[in-house]
């Protein structure tokens, strides 16, 4: 019942590793065990995977454990610290999987972590692909995340029969071109979510009723995916989690770092990131990140 690389994938026979199963993960995996897939997951607090064991997911009680039950082990886990502690820690990810085994870190990451990761897999004869993801918590729901996947094209194209539960795989390129990919599409989001923001409190403080204005303007060059996503949540005050404003910080953080390696001045992402953080120094870090509407409302003097 193995089928390492290059056995094509089954869901009869590929074994699946998951480790990361908070509001989108265990979405993801949700999907995948729908798909037919057999799937272990490992998290520090079984508790959490009570729901994925009454859909099938079995148990491993480490990283370690996991790979030497899986053929392809996922992670979607907090930051690029947890990252290294997974999979590169004596006790991780690659310490137990087989030659042939395949990990796929779908984090928010950094791409030199993801070329460490990569590097090391090859010395173990194993494969390593960056591949994050955007869509929110409603694309993991509904399986449309965009998956932005770096690494080797065959071993991105031999995962596609269960990335394909997920949503929608666009190859980037190399190992870290995934991550990359993610981080600037971050620094847009951020900026839409940020310019949605100022345009709902503007309709509201020149008397206009924001959702009349969303309706209006959501078919022309304001419109975009985060308006679909968040306008109304935000138009009515509605800050119940999708991803909380820390991990948005954290990327825009990775922008910069990437910024000063690409020579790219980014003020806007700069910006961006002071008014998330703003969010957080609030007291808002438990909200939605569509709260940063919030922050504008402060600014402007709006209960």
């Amino acid at each position: 019942m193995e089928t390492p690389y290059p056995k094509l994938i089954d869901p009869s026979k590929t074994r699946i590793g998951w480790i990361g199963i908070g509001i989108m993960g265990s979405a993801m995996v949700s999907h995948i065990l729908a798909g037919g897939y057999s799937v272990t997951v490992y998290a520090r607090d079984h508790r959490k995977s009570k729901d994925l064991q009454t859909k099938g997911a079995r148990t491993a009680n480490s990283p370690k454990e996991l790979a030497e039950m899986s053929d392809v082990v996922f992670t979607i886990v907090g930051n690029a610290n947890d990252v290294r502690s997974l999979l590169l820690g004596p006790d991780g990810v690659l310490s137990g999987l087989k030659p042939g085994g395949v990990t796929v870190d779908m984090t928010s990451s950094k791409p030199g972590l993801a070329r460490e990761i990569y590097a090391e897999a090859r010395l173990r004869d194993c494969w390593a692909v960056d591949a994050p993801v955007s869509g929110g918590d409603a694309g993991a729901r509904e399986g449309t995340l965009a998956i932005f996947a770096g690494g080797d094209s065959e071993i991105v194209e031999w995962l596609s029969p269960v990335m394909k539960n997920m949503g929608n795989v666009k190859y980037m390129g190399g190992a870290g071109n995934g991550h990359s990919c993610k981080i600037g599409n971050q620094i847009c989001a951020a900026g839409n979510m940020v310019g949605l923001a100022e345009g709902i409190v503007f309709a509201e403080k020149a008397g206009l009723d924001p959702m009349r204005w969303l309706e209006a303007v959501k078919d022309g060059a304001a419109g975009s995916a985060v308006m679909r996503l968040f306008g109304e949540m935000m138009a009515k005050r509605d800050y119940k989690p999708t991803a909380f404003p820390k991990y948005m910080i954290k990327d825009l953080g990775m922008a910069a770092e990437e910024s000063d390696v690409a020579a790219a001045a980014l003020p806007g992402a700069a910006l961006n990131k002071q008014l998330f953080s703003g969010m957080v120094a609030n007291g808002d870090g438990k909200l939605g990140f569509q709260g940063v509407v919030s922050v504008i409302r402060r600014l402007n003097h709006i209960p």
